[in-house]
């Protein structure tokens, strides 16, 4: 899986069946591996990527909301893409940069402090960009 993820940028359902007929394992087997381990992808990489801190400051500091607004301003929920794979949003685990609650990182960069307004300007941003 992770040499296929390697080759693709992401974890095809078509491989997946591959990967199975050689490991000579079922094919949900192999799902369940892909979806467990959250460094596999089962989508194509987006362009720029959204990770959401679901961390407890950034939750104890409007996170969530942050969340909210992420999701709507996209159109697409936790774990997507938007059309033509352009942004995508996942979540993320807390990297220690607390004082920036609530954050994201584009692309591996944090943004925050965040709030609803902040938010949308950086989608709207994002998009423009894109």
């Amino acid at each position: 899986l992770h040499r296929v993820q390697h080759h693709f940028g992401y974890v095809p359902k078509i491989a997946m069946r591959v990967v199975a007929r050689q490991l000579r394992l079922s094919e949900a087997r192999v799902y369940g591996a892909a979806t467990f381990y959250s460094e596999f992808r089962l989508i194509p990489p987006p362009r720029t990527l959204i990770g959401w801190c679901s961390g407890p400051a950034c939750r104890l500091k409007g996170g969530e909301r942050v969340r909210s607004v992420l999701e709507a301003e996209l159109g697409i929920a936790m774990g997507e893409n938007t059309e033509g794979d352009r942004l995508g949003l996942h979540l993320a685990q807390c990297n220690g940069t607390c004082e920036h609650a609530p954050q994201v990182w584009v692309d591996g960069k944090v943004v925050g402090p965040l709030d609803a307004l902040k938010t949308v300007g950086l989608v709207r941003d994002l998009k423009g960009k894109t």
